[in-house]
């Protein structure tokens, strides 16, 4: 009767998908896991390498893009050096111009008077001379 008891017992755990594990089945088990944790962890550092290129390469991409922002700075810090100085050159001429404008506007007073004062001493040589 025991005989057929163990016999039924494994049948029904062969139809029900139970095996008794023997310790090849248990050793073979832990080393599927282990297959399956090391696939697992093949995985996870292809993609933190991956992760790694690409990250990589968008530092590339953007010191290449601060150069060039860089170098554009320095064209435009040049340009605007070269312009400063223009204008200076340009104020300083104006400024003369002014100095000179002024200038010609005090001999243009001095004239002025002179002439002024020479219409009068002419008024008043004329006067005199209708008199005499």
């Amino acid at each position: 009767l025991q005989k057929e008891l163990l016999k039924y017992k494994q049948e029904a755990r062969n139809l029900q998908g139970i095996k008794i594990p023997s310790p090849q089945d248990a050793l073979q088990q832990r080393l599927i896991q282990q297959d399956a944790a090391v696939l697992q962890l093949k995985q996870e550092l292809l993609r933190a390498s991956m992760d790694k290129e690409e990250l990589h390469n968008q530092n590339v991409d953007l010191q290449r893009k601060v150069e060039e922002r860089n170098r554009l700075l320095a064209e435009y810090k040049k340009e605007l050096c070269q312009k400063d100085r223009h204008l200076q050159q340009h104020q300083t001429k104006l400024d003369e111009m002014l100095r000179q404008l002024s200038e010609a506007s005090y001999q243009q007073v001095d004239l002025e008077r002179e002439l002024e004062h020479r219409e009068a001493l002419l008024a008043h040589c004329m006067k005199r001379e209708a008199e005499e």
